[in-house]
């Protein structure tokens, strides 16, 4: 058996998901005026005086919190089918493709949301283990459900789910200093590869 786990932003994607996701569902104005609440979290993050779930955690509580299951959902298959289908790399979907020809197990695991990034899998049949929002009474608070799936965390996400013994080769894909660990667990690792 053959399990191969693939990054999405940057790997799968030609840049951040995440950040188009956010400017689709809020829209451009209140997009800016988010952003600009939120800056000098990003500037702690980029000065390394707070961590990535931090920075990530205020950002998501600026657009996500108190917004209605139903309407994020609404809007997570739209952005899926108008916006997020543009941004896959074409090199890194053949190389998905031939995994499942070869039915190699496949698995995307990403820090964005597996809140919409389930409904690309779900359209593409691939396994997704990624961060994910809290809800309560069918809305997001804009907390997070889980550790931000970054680093470290992705490691622990996969053991948690996939017994890694079971498999006599890993493919690991990605493109930056988060996927690091999830490569050192391959025998076959792709680092920009696509």
């Amino acid at each position: 058996m053959k399990l191969a786990l693939f990054d999405f932003d940057g790997t799968i994607t030609t840049h951040d998901s995440f950040r188009d996701f956010l400017l689709f569902i809020a829209g451009k104005g209140r997009f800016v005026w988010r952003m600009l609440f939120v800056s000098h979290w990003l500037l702690a993050y980029a000065l390394h005086l707070v961590t990535n779930q931090t920075a990530k955690q205020k950002v998501a509580m600026a657009f996500f919190a108190n917004m209605s299951r139903e309407k994020f959902d609404h809007a997570a298959r739209i952005f899926v089918k108008e916006k997020l289908n543009r941004i896959i790399r074409p090199t890194a979907m053949k190389k998905i493709l031939w995994h499942l020809q070869q039915k190699h197990r496949v698995v995307v695991v990403s820090a964005s949301f597996a809140d919409y990034l389930k409904f690309w899998c779900q359209q593409h049949q691939l396994e997704l283990i990624a961060t994910e929002l809290e809800e309560k009474d069918g809305n997001l608070t804009g907390r997070f459900a889980t550790f931000n799936c970054y680093g470290p965390e992705k490691v622990r996400r996969i053991k948690e789910r996939i017994d890694l013994t079971e498999y006599e080769t890993i493919y690991a894909y990605g493109d930056s200093r988060g996927d690091r660990e999830m490569l050192e667990i391959a025998n076959e690792k792709g680092y920009r590869v696509f």
